[in-house]
């Protein structure tokens, strides 16, 4: 229940109407009284006590609680937000003349081109081009380029990037020329919000008898690296009706999420799923989306606005034809164009649906 609090004006109307009303004749409240002095500083007392019990109530509740006050309140029952994770992804080197060997060194730095962002060359033994004795990646002679992990060094969404954005060398590496990636960067999360870790910890508390499918939602968004996911009860993975079976299609963002994290999401239902009721986690199928639109200009702003979007949907999100000439409007300042033309969704002009187990990922993306 909110408390029924009062302004420094309704607390002094109330006490002159008490005071007055019990013996006016005898009460001066006119201004420089000292009835009326006594009053208000005793009134001014009242609200710095009204305001020490609202900012008590307010850090004792975590519906009203916030960031580190939020975080001591929840740490009472063990319970934590999720951290940022830094945004990770491959990036690609190559040379305009592979006549020498050229070593990419674990650690190494790339960037974005206004420097704002740098990644680090990650140490990944199962990279066939990996070599211990050099600690680093081998671009033989006769090979043009060689593809390598990154980490974002800033933590959160920051270190997200569009396709091509990671285009600068930090320094020289003999016989490397260029640098870019292929596709964008889409793992990098912020820490968890006030908001969010509030409706999470709800979740929590209401998937402690687990066997629920609350619970169940819990333990998958509690992983944090899980973009998106759906389930599906009663059926199999190939539609046929089957009781007592239920699958989750679990996507980390990329669409193709590693054996790695399907066995982690696995792991997870199954401390909590009921007994002997039998589950299985996959990956999403990709459902590629090719746009072709003309705007006459700020052509690399639209493509790069449209493929987040489209990359951006989800599990399960059906991509809106019409949709797309709203998300190159946005893209770019008012003006820009002024109108756009020739939109095409994979050749045509109808709106692009998925499955529960599909996600929609961007394809081919012209702008002319």
């Amino acid at each position: 229940m909110p408390l029924n609090t009062q302004t420094l004006t309704q607390l002094m109307q109330t006490a002159a109407a008490a005071v007055q009303g019990a013996a006016a004749p005898l009460v001066d409240f006119t201004v420089g009284s000292i009835c009326r002095a006594l009053m208000f500083a005793g009134n001014c007392i009242a609200l710095w006590l009204q305001g020490l019990i609202l900012q008590v109530a307010a850090l004792t509740r975590a519906a009203t609680s916030n960031e580190g006050d939020l975080d001591s309140w929840l740490n009472d029952f063990g319970f934590e937000r999720l951290p940022a994770t830094a945004a990770t992804g491959q990036v690609t080197f190559s040379r305009f003349t592979d006549t020498m060997q050229a070593v990419v060194p674990v650690g190494f730095v790339v960037q974005t081109a206004d420097g704002t962002q740098t990644y680090t060359v990650n140490l990944d033994t199962t990279n066939v081009a990996y070599n211990a004795a050099l600690n680093g990646f081998v671009i033989a002679a006769g090979t043009a380029s060689v593809s390598v992990t990154v980490t974002a060094q800033n933590l959160g969404s920051q270190g997200n990037a569009t396709a091509g954005a990671i285009n600068t060398l930090g320094q020289a590496i003999t016989y490397v020329d260029t640098i870019t990636n292929a596709s964008p960067f889409t793992t990098g999360e912020n820490a968890e919000m006030d908001a969010a870790a509030r409706v999470r910890f709800v979740a929590w508390l209401n998937s402690l008898s687990k066997a629920t499918l609350v619970a169940i939602q819990y333990v998958i968004q509690s992983l944090g690296n899980v973009a998106s996911y759906t389930i599906t009860a009663n059926y199999a993975y190939n539609g046929t009706y089957q009781p007592g079976y239920f699958y989750v299609v679990a996507d980390d963002g990329s669409g193709s999420p590693p054996t790695s994290f399907l066995n982690a999401v696995s792991a997870a239902v199954g401390a909590v799923r009921g007994f002997t009721l039998s589950w299985g986690v996959f990956g999403p199928t990709v459902v590629t989306a090719n746009v072709a639109m003309t705007t006459g200009a700020q052509q690399s702003k639209v493509q790069a606005a449209l493929q987040t979007y489209i990359n951006g949907l989800g599990l399960g999100n059906p991509l809106s034809y019409a949709r797309l000439s709203q998300v190159a409007f946005d893209a770019v300042p008012a003006g820009s164009f002024a109108t756009i033309t020739n939109i095409t969704l994979n050749g045509g002009t109808n709106d692009f649906s998925a499955t529960n187990q599909q996600v929609i990922r961007a394809g081919t993306i012209t702008v002319s």
